[in-house]
C-alpha cells in the first residue's frame, strides 16, 4: 500500500488540470507543465475541483511504484506552476566567479579556460553576486538537473571544501596530513 500515492493532491483555485488520452496538463499562472501518465495509473478530479486523487488498478509491483511516482510528478507539477522551484548554488575558492550573459552561464572555477554552461530554456539564470548563482524553473526536474550539472564542473573537494555548493550545504571536511 503506497502511503504517498494515496493522498490527495490540494489544488489551487487557480490550476487547471486536465487528464486526456494518457497524457496531464497542469496549467497555473507561472505556466503550463505536461506529463504523461502509465496506463495502470487512474488520476480523477474531485466534483468540487479542489482534490486531485491517484489510484491503481491492480496491486501489482509495477503499478504500485507508478502509483506513488504519478502522485509525486503530479504534487510536483501543481506546485510548480504556483510558487516555482528555486536552487541556489555558492562558488567557494579564491578567485572563482561566476557571470551570466542571456541563458549562459560562464563558470571561472580555477580552471585555464573559464567553463560554460548553456541553460534549458525552461530554466532562469540569474547571479546575486559573482560567487551566488541562482536557478528557477517551474519544472523541478530541469532545476535539479541544471544545478547537478553546473555543480559537476567543479565539485567540493574534501579537504579544503572549494567548488560549487548548494546553498547552506555542510561539507565535513577531512583532516590533512598530520606531521
Amino acid at each position: 500500500m503506497s502511503r504517498m500515492g494515496n493522498k490527495p493532491i490540494a489544488l489551487d483555485p487557480k490550476v487547471k488540470v486536465e487528464i486526456k488520452d494518457g497524457m496531464a496538463t497542469v496549467t497555473g499562472p507561472k505556466g503550463t507543465l505536461k506529463q504523461a501518465l502509465p496506463g495502470d495509473v487512474l488520476v480523477e478530479i474531485s466534483e468540487d475541483g479542489k482534490l486531485l486523487h491517484v489510484k491503481r488498478e491492480s496491486d501489482a509491483r509495477q503499478t504500485k511504484m507508478n502509483h506513488g511516482l504519478v502522485r509525486s510528478l503530479l504534487n510536483n507539477m501543481v506546485t510548480g506552476v504556483t510558487t516555482g522551484f528555486t536552487i541556489e548554488l555558492e562558488l567557494v575558492g579564491v578567485g572563482y566567479r561566476a557571470a551570466v550573459k542571456g541563458q549562459e552561464l560562464t563558470l571561472n572555477l580555477g580552471y585555464s579556460n573559464p567553463r560554460i554552461y548553456n541553460a534549458p530554456e525552461s530554466v532562469k539564470v540569474t547571479c546575486k553576486d559573482q560567487t551566488h548563482i541562482v536557478l528557477e524553473s517551474i519544472d523541478k526536474q530541469a532545476v535539479g538537473q541544471a544545478a547537478a550539472s553546473i555543480r559537476s564542473n567543479r565539485v567540493p573537494d574534501a579537504y579544503h571544501g572549494k567548488g560549487v555548493r548548494y546553498a547552506g550545504e555542510q561539507l565535513s571536511l577531512k583532516e590533512g596530513k598530520k606531521v
